[in-house]
């Protein structure tokens, strides 16, 4: 757990917390579109594969197109095994989760600091929204390693 600096002013703290909430939502947000097309990718992958496999069965009367309709079953059995291994579609809406949780957090930061005066900034404040960060990270780390256990 990262802690706060020391020795800022109440504003330079709370721009120091609203840069870190824009790293987590960077990270969360890259994350979440690497996820997304693969799990994306598997799922049209099994569908083409599946679809192929099933027209070429029907083709029964003819040895060559059998065999590769058996082999591109089999494929698709491998193919759709990949999903709940890596968890992608999970990892995905996580980081989506995630996103959202850091986007709203920069925001409610970034207005606190707007709306305020420099000299009127509360340290107390800022220390809280940066523990709400702390805890999205947390939260995030706790339900990765869920994912990544149960694949």
């Amino acid at each position: 757990m990262t802690d706060l600096p020391s020795g800022l002013k109440p504003l330079e703290l709370a721009q120091y917390v609203r840069d870190q909430i824009q790293r987590g939502h960077t990270y969360s947000r890259a994350r979440k579109h690497r996820f997304r097309w693969k799990s994306v990718t598997v799922r049209l992958t099994t569908l083409v594969l599946s679809a192929a496999s099933t027209i070429i069965l029907g083709l029964q009367n003819l040895d060559p197109w059998t065999g590769t309709a058996f082999s591109l079953v089999a494929v698709v059995t491998v193919v759709s095994a990949l999903e709940p291994f890596f968890a992608w579609r999970s990892l995905w809406v996580l980081m989506e989760e995630a996103s959202y949780r850091f986007h709203r957090l920069q925001d409610d930061l970034g207005y606190y600091i707007a709306s305020t005066p420099p000299e009127q900034i509360d340290l107390e404040r800022v220390r809280e929204m940066f523990e709400q960060y702390q805890q999205i990270w947390d939260g995030l780390s706790d339900r990765w390693l869920k994912f990544r256990e149960n694949g």
